[in-house]
């Protein structure tokens, strides 16, 4: 996943002269420079495209996901208390995760039609957290890959360490905010807001002007490998050893934890996979510039804005892929809906402290909930 500030991103030098201002508020997306027509790539319709494409569908993801991950954290703060299972513990974090990212949607709407308008304080501080909350979900998604494999496939020995798993869990939530911090600092270093011709403002990635855009390359390579195929090769991994390990038990709801899992995995490749390619291109890019013709670099840059809101759908995709098709979870959410509609006028919302605690849609002590991810 990336945003505008650090999708359309440019080294130090290309903000001087003219070359900036003519490419709008695309300064350079793949490194490609002069263009071999007219050695200036006027790119300007990429931003009237973005203005009618993104406010809407932004609006879209943001409310939905809104929705979706507030029920999260409301259920399992209020009704359910505590967190039981390490799963529990995760699912959780995400929700945060991808509420403190879906707050982002909103500025991003204003900026796709008006510009950055926020100062250079917000534009670092939007893109940090952008940042941090998109590695935290990626990492979080690879821990609840790995819990599930250890809770089906390695049943005896997640048994024997149940509390210890707890703990455990809440040691990896720790340290996945760690390390997504320390993978953000280059928003707080590089992020700047840069004026075009016609004076609107871009909140954009300024890298350090050294030889072959290293530092470029550096922080594209560790957001495609910590951000994509690290969370891949894992899930790919945990999930095929379940799939094995539910063909050869016997269990009729066997089908149903499959189709979880491949919806899972799914939906992972199918938002990530195009941006994450696109992002590569760059890297090729701006390491070795080979794409000089202007219509290319446009329809590029034209492609990017799609996947990378294609990308950004996995945050209200999120609640309904790890907890609402859990048969528990959704047990809960609608017994609790029953009881708001018969609690309406005689006593308010207090009747929902009644719903008893069920055990978590992960848990470990049933094999087939633990899949209803």
């Amino acid at each position: 996943m990336e945003d505008t500030f650090t999708t359309y991103t440019t080294t130090a030098t290309d903000y001087g002269g003219t070359d900036y201002t003519d490419s709008s508020d695309y300064p350079d997306y793949y490194g490609s420079g002069p263009t071999q027509n007219s050695g200036i790539c006027n790119r300007s319709w990429v931003r009237v495209f973005r203005g009618q494409f993104e406010p809407p569908l932004f609006w879209i993801i943001f409310l939905l996901g809104a929705v979706g991950n507030l029920l999260v954290v409301w259920i399992y703060t209020t009704v359910r208390h505590r967190l039981k299972t390490m799963t529990d513990v995760y699912l959780l974090n995400l929700a945060v995760a991808d509420l403190l990212f879906l707050c982002m949607l909103p500025i991003w709407a204003v900026d796709a039609i008006k510009g950055w308008d926020f100062g250079i304080s917000l534009c670092k501080m939007v893109s940090a957290v952008y940042k941090i909350n998109f590695f935290s979900s990626m990492l979080l998604l690879t821990c609840i890959s790995v819990d599930r494999y250890i809770a089906i496939v390695q049943v005896t020995k997640a048994q024997n360490l149940k509390k210890k798993r707890l703990f455990y869990s809440k040691l990896a939530c720790l340290g996945v905010w760690s390390v997504s911090i320390l993978l953000a600092l280059p928003e707080f270093i590089f992020a700047q807001v840069k004026t075009d011709r016609s004076g609107q403002s871009f909140c954009v990635l300024v890298y350090w002007n050294n030889a072959y855009n290293r530092t470029k390359i550096l922080v594209l390579a560790l957001q495609i490998c910590v951000g994509f195929f690290l969370p891949l090769l894992v899930m790919l991994f945990c999930y095929s050893v379940i799939i094995r390990t539910l063909l050869q038990a016997k269990s009729f709801e066997k089908h149903k934890a499959l189709r979880v899992i491949f919806a899972v995995v799914f939906v992972f490749v199918l938002s990530q996979l195009p941006h994450n390619g696109l992002l590569i291109m760059e890297a090729m890019q701006a390491a070795n510039t080979t794409i000089t013709n202007c219509d290319i670099v446009t329809r590029f840059d034209v492609a990017g804005q799609i996947a990378k809101s294609l990308a950004y759908t996995h945050a209200c995709l999120n609640p309904f892929l790890y907890v609402f098709i859990g048969v528990r979870f959704r047990q809960d959410l609608l017994r609790i809906v029953k009881i708001c509609a018969g609690s309406l006028g005689i006593g308010g919302l207090t009747k929902i402290q009644a719903v008893p605690k069920r055990p978590s849609i992960m848990s470990d002590t049933d094999t087939t909930p633990a899949l209803s991810i």
